[in-house]
């Protein structure tokens, strides 16, 4: 609940600034997008023009994912971390809008150089010289994906030791978890009032 609770103070912040903005919020645990089958990921390298039935049907979602990133000026995801990794809802949306020759590796693709704020909630602590750091899987997935392959501009806000108040076996870690809350709290408004004016969240 960590990454829900600070997307919406970046959001809110970022309300606050634009009144008149617009967002396309789209909750992909309630409305989760189709994962990626054979059908749909044979789109990926066939051109439109050549489409079967069945792929032009499996193709309009990801369009229509593919143009809200083109609309918006600045992205804004919420990935808490789940057994290592982020949700498969969100892997589902990455597995739809990266598409060879359309999204990624594109020189002028209008998403290249798009800012993404990634809210990276996890329950532990996994950044350097942790125990942990070599199984953190989400920013560097993500950065992988978003940044390297699509070519955005991403910028993690990092809400850690979000279960260390709730989880029995992480007392120690107590008397260390109300910094990092804070901090993300406060990138989170900081990022949200600085972000463009078309957010897709």
């Amino acid at each position: 609940m960590r990454s829900r609770s600070v997307t919406a103070a970046f959001r809110k912040a970022w309300q606050d600034q634009h009144p008149d903005g617009s967002v396309i919020y789209r909750d992909l645990a309630a409305d989760p997008v189709p994962h990626l089958d054979a059908v749909t990921a044979s789109t990926s390298y066939t051109d439109p023009a050549d489409h079967t039935p069945a792929q032009v049907e499996a193709y309009a979602p990801r369009l229509e994912l593919i143009k809200e990133l083109e609309y918006a000026d600045a992205v804004l995801i919420g990935a808490p971390m789940y057994n290592l990794t982020i949700p498969s809802t969100l892997k589902a949306w990455v597995d739809q809008v990266t598409i060879v020759g359309r999204t990624a590796f594109v020189e002028d693709s209008p998403i290249k150089g798009t800012p993404v704020f990634v809210v990276a909630s996890r329950g532990g602590a996994y950044g350097p010289g942790t125990p942990c750091k070599g199984y953190e899987c989400v920013q560097n997935y993500l950065q992988a994906v978003l940044a390297d392959l699509v070519g955005m501009e991403i910028d993690f806000i990092v809400p850690e030791l979000t279960t260390a108040h709730s989880n029995p076996a992480l007392p120690l870690l107590i008397p260390l978890a109300d910094a990092p809350k804070a901090k993300a709290y406060e990138d989170a408004i900081s990022k949200g009032k600085a972000a463009a004016p078309n957010v897709a969240a």
